[in-house]
């Protein structure tokens, strides 16, 4: 008997957590007019702007692990709501630099705080936020997050005989 027979892989069952994140966190923010990709973007933004920082739309896209054109797909739709303001980096002339508004910022703190508490419900199962079970999937969850894929070469793969 394989371990294909016997339940959902880890791929899979990743996969459905995440698009079941995706969707809570999605209709969660909604009334607040955002999107789950919006609220990380303006979420991880703020945390940078806390630290200090003014990213480029390329840092953000770093930071939130979404693609650079998608970051600035959101960063126009953002700017155009009031939220975000992009501006010339003056380090850089091909890059865009992001900023919260006034109103993006409080918008943002509004969010985090609903999503806070979608992941308290969550977690709540595994001890909650602050539970070992907890702590252990984070853990693992950022050793999986830390390791590089790349696509295989299709020539390369195994044919079925």
């Amino acid at each position: 008997m394989n371990a294909a027979s016997e339940g959902p892989t880890p791929g899979f069952l990743v996969w459905r957590l995440s698009m079941k994140w995706r969707v809570a966190v999605d209709r969660a923010v909604a009334p607040l007019g955002l999107t789950h990709a919006q609220y990380s973007l303006v979420a991880s933004l703020l945390g940078m702007e806390r630290s200090g920082l003014r990213p480029s739309q390329r840092q953000l896209a770093d930071r939130t692990g979404l693609e650079p054109l998608y970051v600035s797909k959101l960063a126009r739709a953002l700017e155009a709501a009031g939220l975000v303001e992009r501006a010339p980096d003056p380090a850089d002339t091909r890059a865009v630099q992001l900023s919260l508004t006034p109103e993006g910022r409080e918008i943002t703190r509004r969010a985090i705080n609903i999503v806070q508490r979608l992941l308290d419900q969550l977690l709540e199962p595994l001890g909650g936020l602050d539970g070992r079970r907890t702590e252990v999937l984070s853990r693992e969850l950022a050793i999986l997050l830390d390791t590089p894929l790349d696509s295989p070469d299709p020539l390369d793969l195994p044919t079925e005989e």
